[in-house]
């Protein structure tokens, strides 16, 4: 709940941030910090929780969150901000794989369907109240107390689930040299970060040899890191994985310039653009527990079904929200909700059938995955977002007509993310009774 509130709080006042810090041009940036930082975190994370559990690991990421909110909220330039933003990200990453590893380990196939949505629920509060008061405390106070007022939270969080993180036994898993894992997750995300930085000065050729450098250094790491065969969609977790990412980084990127096209194109204030984006993360919650009630119903027969069916929704939304710079904000509420359906299908349905694939001893792997796919392409794409929204003003284009092709864009991403899922063929539907160790589970 708490990195929820802060992730919502921060996507409403990042305009305010960049107009306070003289970094327009670096908008994007202060969401590819975070995403960007999180391959790190995830992969470095994923594969050590496996070996030392995750009690200690949660509470190193604990820290690292919490020192990024501290800098953030004393930040005087953009580049000390972005700064702690790859912190949080680094911390949330880490946080998140400790959490799906909990899950995977504690409970059974019949039951991860119900406890991923209960998860969902953890948004309802944030997705409520965070956007609206984060809107209102940069409007009426300063950006800069939306990242204290984080603190507080994340010490009852430590205090709640510290204690529940000793308890969890691991399972006995032979000792694997993973430097070299370490070194291909910073590898990909300095290619990525070059990669990043070539797109924001297209078309000059500084611009264009980062472009060329990043992609470089990111293929490596991506042939090394991500499940075989994952870059061509192969049937199963590689394509699963593929979809996850492709889906969110619509969403995630749809969201953050959904919000800059409201408050600059239509000129709402940032509470009332706040409220507007709430509208999705309710609706992703309320599906996300219905979801758990299906997967019951047909006993996990109907995931692919229900992971496609949320993609075509995402679809339909993101395809409306599209011609909010052009029309009016009534688009953006019905888009919201729409695309909060089908990723509250989509994303919860998925982290189901991947925990599907887990072997014993692989859970930190497969939750890191996860987060993997939550994190690289969400960042890349809000990247790349970015750089479409400066290059259509360096070309003498509207602010409108920038944030419309970047929707246009996030669109292409879910419908390459549809191409990927109906590749997705292999689910196990209650491969283990209710009664079952879940740290027995086998694939």
């Amino acid at each position: 709940m708490t990195i929820g509130f802060e992730g919502l709080a921060v996507t409403t006042v990042a305009p305010a941030i960049a107009g306070d810090l003289n970094g327009i041009h670096l908008f994007g940036w202060i969401f590819s910090a975070y995403l960007l930082a999180q391959i790190v975190g995830t992969l470095v994370i994923g594969r050590q929780i496996d070996r030392k559990g995750p009690a200690s690991l949660f509470t190193i990421a604990i820290l690292l969150f919490a020192a990024g909110l501290v800098l953030a909220a004393v930040a005087t330039d953009m580049y000390v901000l972005i700064g702690s933003r790859a912190l949080q990200g680094f911390g949330a990453g880490a946080m998140y794989t400790c959490i799906y590893t909990a899950i995977s380990l504690s409970y059974p196939d019949e039951l991860r369907a119900k406890i991923l949505g209960a998860l969902g629920t953890a948004y309802v509060l944030p997705s409520m109240l965070g956007p609206y008061v984060a809107g209102l405390i940069a409007q009426h106070f300063s950006w800069r107390f939306v990242f204290w007022g984080v603190l507080p939270f994340l010490l009852l969080a430590v205090l709640l689930s510290l204690p529940v993180f000793r308890k969890l036994k691991m399972p006995v898993v032979q000792e694997k040299n993973e430097t070299g894992v370490i070194g291909l997750s910073v590898l990909l995300a300095i290619g990525t970060g070059l990669f990043l930085s070539g797109l924001g000065m297209l078309p000059k050729a500084l611009g264009i040899t980062l472009l060329i450098v990043g992609l470089a250094l990111m293929a490596q790491p991506l042939r090394k890191l991500l499940p075989s065969g994952t870059l061509i969609f192969h049937a199963g977790l590689s394509s699963l994985i593929a979809s996850r990412g492709l889906f969110f980084a619509a969403y995630v990127c749809t969201q953050n310039f959904l919000v800059l096209a409201l408050t600059d194109t239509k000129g709402l204030a940032a509470d009332r653009a706040g409220l507007i984006v709430a509208c999705a993360a309710l609706s992703w919650c309320i599906v996300a527990i219905l979801q758990a009630r299906w997967d019951a119903a047909d006993q996990g027969r109907g995931r692919n079904k229900r992971i496609i069916a949320g993609i075509l929704l995402m679809i339909a939304g993101i395809g409306i929200m599209a011609w909010v710079p052009v029309l009016n904000i009534w688009l953006a509420i019905l888009g919201e909700i729409v695309a909060g359906i089908g990723i509250g299908l989509a994303h919860t349905t998925s982290g189901t059938v991947a925990f599907s694939f887990s072997k014993e001893g692989e859970s930190g792997q497969v939750s890191g995955s996860l987060q993997f796919a939550d994190s690289f392409t969400p960042g890349v794409a809000v990247g790349i977002g970015g750089a479409i929204v400066a290059l259509s003003q360096t070309g003498g284009m509207s602010m409108q007509a920038g944030i419309t092709a970047a929707m246009m864009f996030n669109l292409a991403l879910v419908l390459l993310s549809l191409v990927a899922s109906v590749r997705t063929k292999r689910v196990q539907p209650f491969h283990q009774p209710a009664s079952q160790p879940a740290n027995q589970t086998s694939t």
